[in-house]
């Protein structure tokens, strides 16, 4: 079997096992999980790893986030075609792709220079189209506000940053990890006018959300897993 033919085949167990039976039935979220390559998005000696259902580390404090919560993440913000997205935490460059997979026009900011350099010759390499920013994520990116959606792959504290409710556009939908260091809620924040309803989905572990608005400078831990 070819090694192409072998990850198309792990993208297909992937789908079905940790994806589908799990709850996740938006056709279109399944169909962007299996297209996207996985493995292109890791380092090449975790490649055979990259279906697997847990983060895996692309830094030294970087993670990328088990399927299972990229889909469930992406599946709540309910992405619909030319929405504006912006990510925070750009990371490899793995949920930004699949957002933009999903027709969405993707901002995708990462705090780490080094790690936004690589993910971005990676994303050119494959043809991927989303403008990549250097900068506090907790700041979010004003000079492209609104957006429709907001997806945050890093933990928040308890009061999530003003910046990025601010620029969720009026009948927005933002995604974040909310809690302590080590233990937070994944939380939908919905915005109509002034008002945003929260709603509160899986306990889940993310890196810290490192910022202005976020955590201090600090040694991270795995993250981006469900619990």
């Amino acid at each position: 079997m070819s090694e192409a033919i072998a990850f198309e085949s792990e993208r297909r167990a992937m789908v079905e096992n940790q994806l589908r039976r799990r709850g996740i039935h938006d056709p279109r979220v399944l169909d962007a999980m299996y297209r996207v390559p996985r493995h292109e998005f890791v380092a090449p000696a975790l490649a055979s790893q990259a279906y697997d259902d847990r983060p895996l580390p692309i830094g030294v404090t970087e993670t990328i986030s088990q399927p299972y919560i990229v889909a469930a993440m992406t599946d709540a913000v309910r992405v619909q075609p030319g929405d504006k997205a912006l990510e925070v935490g750009a990371g490899s460059g793995y949920q930004a792709v699949i957002l933009a997979h999903l027709g969405a026009k993707v901002y995708a900011i990462e705090r780490n220079p080094h790690l936004v350099e690589a993910t971005r010759l990676r994303l050119a390499g494959l043809g991927y189209s989303v403008e990549l920013v250097c900068g506090d994520g907790t700041e979010g990116h004003a000079a492209m506000a609104p957006y429709q959606v907001i997806v945050v792959t890093a933990a928040s504290p308890p009061k999530i940053p003003q910046p990025l409710l601010d620029q969720l556009a009026d009948g927005g939908r933002l995604i974040i990890p909310v809690g302590t260091r080590m233990h937070q809620e994944l939380t939908l924040v919905f915005r109509h006018g002034d008002e945003y309803v929260t709603r509160v989905l899986d306990p889940c572990q993310f890196v810290p959300l490192i910022g202005k608005y976020g955590w201090p400078e600090h040694e991270s831990y795995a993250g981006g897993e469900i619990l």
